[in-house]
């Protein structure tokens, strides 16, 4: 039965699509009803997908062999980013040097943080290297993570679980710091939690969602160069 089932599965070309978007729909009626940030979308998506699979017993190539088509819009999407920030240009310049200074802390303390945890939990070099990336975009992270030699697959989930963890407790840190100031919400969650953290700055307002979209790029850059230098030090 399961084998019919894979194989059914298999000559249906959208399968992993509407799966994905049945439950990513799910996860946003869910936190619009409930309001509460745990509900995160993404977050619902992805237990409910691994549910299905469990209960149903479809493997994971399968799956994976109809979803792939939603990973090609990861990059425009990316890039579509920048239209918030063109609307937001003059705000950028008068801003950018502390901008640019609270980006690049940002990257180098995410960076010292794996740093510390790789030496904490005597990580092996390919397994620290996996970790580096976990604060930037998934399309730049995990080509860092395949020069670096660390494991792809594991990056990809490391880099979603961060975001999704700073869309989630964005909005309580800065309550418990008393963060006002839009730019620095912004360009906060843009270099901690990449462009899942930008879909919460574009729900605070324009202002956040522009300083992250252009923290995304920035972090992402800087993260490139910056982790070939900390790959050395394990």
């Amino acid at each position: 039965m399961r084998n019919n089932v894979n194989e059914f599965l298999e000559n249906s070309a959208f399968f992993g699509v509407v799966l994905s978007l049945l439950a990513y729909g799910f996860g946003s009626w869910l936190k619009k009803k409930t309001g509460l940030a745990v509900f995160n979308p993404l977050l619902i998506s992805v237990i409910l997908v691994i549910a299905v699979l469990a209960v149903t017993k479809i493997d994971y190539a399968v799956y994976n062999n109809s979803a792939k088509y939603i990973s090609y819009l990861l990059t425009p999407a990316t890039v579509a980013l920048a239209i918030p920030l063109y609307r937001q240009f003059e705000l950028l310049k008068h801003n950018f040097k502390a901008i640019l200074a609270g980006i690049i802390s940002g990257a180098v303390t995410s960076m010292l943080a794996v740093l510390a945890m790789a030496a904490l939990f005597r990580f092996s070099h390919e397994e620290y290297v996996t970790f580096l990336p976990k604060s930037i975009t998934t399309a730049i992270g995990m080509g860092v993570s395949r020069e670096l030699g660390g494991y792809e697959a594991i990056t990809a989930a490391v880099i979603i679980i961060t975001g999704i963890f700073g869309n989630i407790t964005g909005e309580l840190v800065f309550r418990i710091f008393r963060i006002e100031e839009p730019v620095a919400k912004g360009v906060a969650l843009g270099t901690s939690a990449h462009a899942i953290g930008t879909a919460k700055a574009m729900e605070l307002g324009e202002t956040e969602g522009a300083m992250s979209s252009l923290s995304i790029v920035i972090c992402g850059i800087f993260t490139c160069l910056g982790a070939m230098a900390f790959a050395r030090f394990m």
